[in-house]
Parts: C-alpha cells; sequence; structure tokens
C-alpha cells in the first residue's frame, strides 16, 4: 500500500536551527533505512521537503500505517515534526476502478 507521510515542524525546531534537529536529520536516512524491515516497509518512493515551508513529504510502499508510525517514532521524525500518514493510490489505479464502475 501507498502511504503520504506530512511531516511539519515550526522554524525554531527545523535542522537548519536547532542543533539537536540537525543531528536528527543528518542521520534519518541511514536509520530509515536499517529500519525498513523491521516495520515492514517494502520501498521509499520518495522523499521531498520544503525547506521554506518547514515540510517534509515522503511517499512509502508499507504493510500499514502503524509500521510507519513506528518508524517516524524510531527514527526522531516525530521527535521534531507533527506528523500525518495518508494512505494514497496512484491516479492509472483510481481512474482504472471508476472506469468500472458503474
Amino acid at each position: 500500500m501507498l502511504f503520504g507521510v506530512f511531516a511539519v515542524h515550526s522554524p525554531e525546531s527545523c535542522p537548519l536551527n536547532n542543533k539537536n534537529s540537525r543531528k536528527i536529520f543528518l542521520n534519518m536516512e541511514s536509520k530509515i533505512k536499517s529500519s525498513m524491515k523491521k516495520f515492514q516497509i517494502i520501498k521509499i518512493i520518495g522523499f521531498y521537503m520544503s525547506v521554506l515551508e518547514h515540510e517534509w513529504i515522503i511517499i512509502l510502499d508499507a504493510k500499514s500505517a502503524h509500521g510507519i508510525e513506528q518508524l517516524c517514532i524510531s527514527v526522531g521524525i516525530s521527535s521534531l515534526s507533527t506528523v500525518k500518514i495518508v494512505p494514497m493510490n496512484e491516479f492509472s489505479e483510481t481512474a482504472k476502478r471508476l472506469k468500472f464502475e458503474k
């Protein structure tokens, strides 16, 4: 299943402005990669940031939102950001379903 992970932090807790957040941020990629199997994350589709909006968007293929929640706690994302986990569908799959529904 695809999930969007939307993480928003304040300017004060931004890795650009906060030494502790910077340390968490710089270790995040390796922690995510080493924890994927444990939390049943199949694949990282994309990891994007809007620096001035203080928002991260991560697209994951994962077994469940609960695993993603635990990953966000384990790697430190939730220690500096408010996190929203949203189930997602690819446009083409939704369009295909709509064509066959009556």
